[in-house]
């Protein structure tokens, strides 16, 4: 799956479940703005004569749209476009800033906490923000303008529960082999496991039961239960 977000920042075994953007009626009045502006614009053009003057004014209304539309149109949907809500199978990563960047990474097994808050208004949008608590002294992290926020939270608290049974499972020593080679005792072939069912193909190990060993001499010399209640020696 190809994402806007970098995959090398990913550790071994990681994988992106969601990269998200704010939602995209957050730029929407910037982009209204804009299409004003341009149309003011083009209007004045229009209007205004062609000559020195009209030059003149035509150039100021370039010069206005110019400094009134960076910061009011241009640089909103930048910052929508470089904000980053990154859900993988092990951290939350959140990335902001145009030029100035920051970021920051919440383990899933330190998230004690994940809510949503959604407005009337995020309800018909559906959208909404995100509060997520983490253990230790780094403050919670709010995500606003969240797509989908219920979903995903509950995708939040399902990778929450599988990263704490993977983190068990291994903290066990449970893991299950990638492979029949990769047990030990299983390696061992004959000497010590057999498959199960005599169907070729089935790797199912289970120990091989060891041929009985002979008695020794002293336990030949013990008197034998008979059944009878009588001890007869060997």
């Amino acid at each position: 799956m190809t994402v806007g977000f970098p995959e090398n920042v990913l550790a071994k075994g990681e994988k992106v479940e969601r990269d998200l953007h704010p939602h995209w009626l957050t730029v929407v009045v910037p982009t209204i703005f804009g299409l004003l502006l341009a149309a003011a614009c083009i209007a004045v053009a229009v209007v205004t004569p062609d000559d020195e003057t009209g030059n003149r004014i035509q150039w100021i209304a370039v010069a206005v749209l110019v400094v009134v539309a960076i910061p009011a149109v241009v640089v909103p949907y930048l910052r929508w476009r470089t904000t980053h809500y990154v859900i993988t199978s092990h951290r939350v990563m959140v990335r902001r800033g145009i030029l100035t960047k920051n970021g920051k990474d919440i383990t899933l097994s330190k998230i004690t906490d994940v809510s949503f808050q959604q407005t009337v208004l995020d309800r018909l949008i559906r959208s909404g923000s995100l509060h997520i608590e983490s253990a230790g002294d780094s403050p919670d992290e709010n995500l606003s303008n969240i797509p989908r926020s219920n979903e995903v939270q509950q995708l939040i608290n399902r990778l929450i529960d599988e990263d704490d049974l993977r983190r068990r499972t291994l903290g066990r020593g449970l893991g299950v082999p990638d492979a029949p080679g990769s047990d030990p005792a299983y390696a061992a072939g004959d000497e010590g496991y057999r498959g199960t069912g005599g169907h070729e193909g089935d790797t199912t190990a289970i120990p091989r039961s060891r041929p009985d060993r002979p008695e020794l001499a002293e336990e030949r010399r013990r008197p034998r239960d008979l059944g009878d209640g009588s001890d007869q020696p060997l």
